[in-house]
């Protein structure tokens, strides 16, 4: 996936709120990805995921600068379409996991964020230790505007695993741009780096324009400097 270029903190000495603000936008997109890179093993959602992750780029309202863009209604008639044979299959089957991971899918990628958030729960709920379909769940549940949620369910899933790199970078993502918490922020990030040396170096900078982004907005020094207090309630 191609990745936005940001302005580097050495070449302007602050960023504006907006121009932060902007690369949030962006980079929530990308969550979704970093974890595809550290969890291959879970390679076999990595379809619907994509699909996902396209969607999140989308505005929320439905409307594009292309006037051939589809409706928020002609989505959900494609996503009816598709999704009818998979909850025919469902009925017999209701906790299959790849099933209803699926259908969580085609609702997001559609907008219909609550229908995404409530199949993904149904599989995080028949597979509790699925961080790949909670995750989703976070991203669907703060699409649909239910930030509060979204942070619980990454918190959960750092409560299992604190170096999850997905969910850290999403916790992050969701904070500042849900909550602007830009400490929150930070400091899961900070984490990210600290606790996933194996992620790839082009990985690493993006998470660390987003660091020295949010510190020049916020006016945090030290863009180096680890996470020390990493709250999960």
């Amino acid at each position: 996936m191609a990745m936005a270029e940001t302005t580097a903190a050495t070449a302007t000495p602050s960023l504006r709120a907006w121009q932060v603000y902007s690369m949030a936008a962006i980079y929530l997109t990308i969550g979704l990805v970093i974890g595809y890179v550290l969890r291959a093993s879970q390679s076999h959602s990595s379809r619907a995921g994509s699909a996902a992750v396209a969607a999140a780029s989308q505005p929320k309202s439905g409307l594009s600068a292309n006037a051939n863009a589809p409706t928020l209604e002609q989505m959900k008639q494609v996503a009816d379409q598709r999704t009818s044979p998979l909850l025919e299959k469902l009925k017999s089957d209701p906790n299959n996991v790849a099933l209803l991971m699926q259908l969580g899918s085609i609702y997001h990628s559609s907008h219909q964020f609550n229908q995404a958030a409530t199949y993904y729960g149904r599989a995080v709920q028949a597979d509790p230790k699925n961080f790949d379909a909670r995750t989703k769940l976070a991203i669907s549940l703060y699409r649909s505007g239910d930030v509060d949620a979204a942070i619980a369910q990454l918190d959960r899933t750092l409560r299992a695993d604190p170096g999850d790199a997905n969910a850290l970078f999403n916790l992050g993502m969701i904070r500042w741009q849900g909550k602007q918490d830009g400490a929150g922020a930070l400091a899961a990030w900070q984490q990210l780096l600290k606790l996933n040396p194996q992620l790839s170096d082009d990985r690493k900078a993006e998470v660390q324009r987003l660091i020295t982004g949010v510190q020049a907005s916020v006016g945090k020094p030290n863009p180096n400097q680890g996470a020390r207090n990493h709250d999960r309630p």
